[in-house]
C-alpha cells in the first residue's frame, strides 16, 4: 500500500461529500423507505399487541425514517444525543437500566468496536415481545466481495470496520439469539468512476474504497484491478449503459427472549 492513501475519515468534509454523492446515485434510502412502509407497520403492530405505549430507541442513527414511517402518530420518541458505547456505559451504572419495546440500529454497526458484546447489551434491554432493527449492507452485495477482496491493501481507521449481515447473522447465532433476516436489492450507479477525471466518479471512488482521493493517490495497478472487478457480475450489473454495483441492504429482525 503506497503510503500516500489516507483514510476517508481522516477528511471530514471529503468524506460528507463523498457519503452525499453515495446517496444521490443509489437506491439506498427508496430500499429502506420500502422496508419502513411495506415491513415495519406489522412489525410495529405485534410488538404493540395489548400495550398503551410502546418505547422507541434509535442507536446511532438519530431520527431517521422510522419517526416518519406511516401509522405511527401514536409512538413516543426518545432521543438519546450520545454514542452506543456511551449509553451502554450510562445504563451499566444504573441499578434498573429501562426496558425498550423496539430498538433500531440503522447502518451504525461498521462504527462499533465490539459488536458481540454491544448486540448482547442491547438485546438485555429489550421489553417482552420486543425487537431490535438492524439495517446493514448484505452479506450478498458487492460491499462483502470488495471488503474482502480488497480491504487489507486499503488504509484502515479505526473508526470504521468491515462487517455485513453474514457476520451479524453468525455473530447472533453464536449468541444463540433468535432473529429473522430479510434482503432487499438496492444499486449504485456508479458509471461515472469509469470515466478519467470526473469529479463525480472521483468521490464514488473515495466512498467505494473509504480512501481520501482514491483516484489520485492510489498505486495504478491497485486502480486498475478493482476497476476491472467492479465491472464483473460479481459486483456489479451493466444495464442501459450504466454500471450498477451491488448495494443490497439486510434488515435483521432480532427477537426478544421468550
Amino acid at each position: 500500500m503506497a503510503s500516500c492513501m489516507r483514510s476517508l475519515f481522516s477528511d471530514h468534509s471529503r468524506y460528507v461529500e463523498s457519503f452525499r454523492r453515495f446517496l444521490n446515485n443509489s437506491t439506498e434510502h427508496q430500499c429502506m423507505q420500502e422496508f419502513m412502509d411495506k415491513k415495519l407497520p406489522g412489525i410495529i403492530a405485534r410488538i404493540g399487541e395489548k400495550k398503551a405505549e410502546i418505547k422507541i430507541l434509535s442507536v446511532g442513527g438519530g431520527a431517521e425514517l422510522v419517526a416518519k414511517t406511516s401509522n405511527m402518530e401514536n409512538i413516543k420518541f426518545s432521543w438519546h444525543k450520545e454514542t452506543s458505547s456511551e449509553y451502554q456505559k450510562r445504563m451499566l451504572e444504573e441499578e434498573a437500566p429501562p426496558k425498550w419495546d423496539f430498538i433500531h440500529m440503522i447502518q451504525m454497526l461498521y462504527y462499533v468496536k465490539n459488536i458481540p458484546a454491544t448486540l448482547k447489551f442491547f438485546h438485555g434491554l429489550l421489553a417482552d415481545n420486543a425487537k431490535i432493527l438492524i439495517i446493514i449492507v448484505s452479506g450478498t452485495s458487492g460491499w462483502e466481495k470488495l471488503w474482502k477482496k480488497y480491504g487489507s491493501r486499503l488504509p484502515r481507521d479505526d473508526l470504521c470496520q468491515y462487517v455485513t449481515s453474514s457476520d451479524l447473522t453468525q455473530i447472533l447465532d453464536d449468541l444463540g439469539i433468535k432473529y429473522e433476516c430479510y434482503d432487499l436489492l438496492s444499486t449504485m450507479d456508479i458509471t461515472d468512476c469509469f470515466i478519467d477525471g470526473n469529479e463525480n466518479g472521483d468521490l464514488l471512488w473515495d466512498f467505494l474504497t473509504e480512501t481520501c482521493n482514491f483516484s489520485k493517490t492510489a498505486p495504478l495497478n491497485l486502480k486498475m484491478e478493482i476497476m476491472k472487478d467492479l465491472q464483473e457480475p460479481e459486483f456489479s450489473v451493466k444495464k442501459e449503459g450504466k454500471v450498477l454495483f451491488n448495494n443490497n441492504l439486510s434488515f435483521i429482525v432480532i427477537e426478544a427472549n421468550v
